[in-house]
């Protein structure tokens, strides 16, 4: 699970486990690791938008973001919610937020970079640190390729 802004920069430690872990699992390790980033640059984010897929719609999520002063935009999940009101007033909720949410494809985008390194895509090393080492080195080059179009 990785962190990226909105310029499609990955700006915190990604988190890497096996393959049959899904991301929801990942959730709090990414969420601090990009919280201790926060911390070291001495940013205050408080107020800023996290957006998240509708995988990771949860009560627990939403408490985790708003204790760290961040507004949470998570697309709205009904789980198989048969109640038309219930239905209503999730997607409620979500409706200031709709236009927040659409700005999300700038990060899958960067999700999409990822997936140019087929190496990254189809995992070859046993080791985890052999791993995170190429994982390193494309969002070293994904970033560099921000950088480079701005000079």
């Amino acid at each position: 699970m990785e962190i990226c802004d909105n310029l499609g920069n990955i700006i915190a430690p990604l988190v890497v486990h096996p393959v049959n872990h899904h991301d929801t699992i990942l959730f709090n390790e990414s969420f601090f690791g990009l919280m201790e980033v926060v911390d070291l640059l001495d940013l205050d984010l408080t107020g800023s938008y996290l957006t998240l897929d509708s995988g990771f719609d949860s009560d627990a999520n939403r408490v985790t973001i708003r204790g760290q002063g961040l507004i949470p935009v998570i697309h709205p999940n009904p789980r198989g919610t048969k109640d038309q009101e219930k239905i209503d007033a999730v997607w409620e909720v979500f409706e200031p937020y709709r236009d927040v949410y659409k700005q999300r494809y700038k990060i899958e985008r960067c999700f999409a970079w990822e997936d140019t390194y087929r190496r990254l895509v189809i995992r070859y090393e046993r080791l985890q640190s052999t791993h995170m080492g190429f994982k390193y080195l494309a969002y070293s080059m994904i970033n560099l390729r921000w950088y480079v179009g701005k000079t």
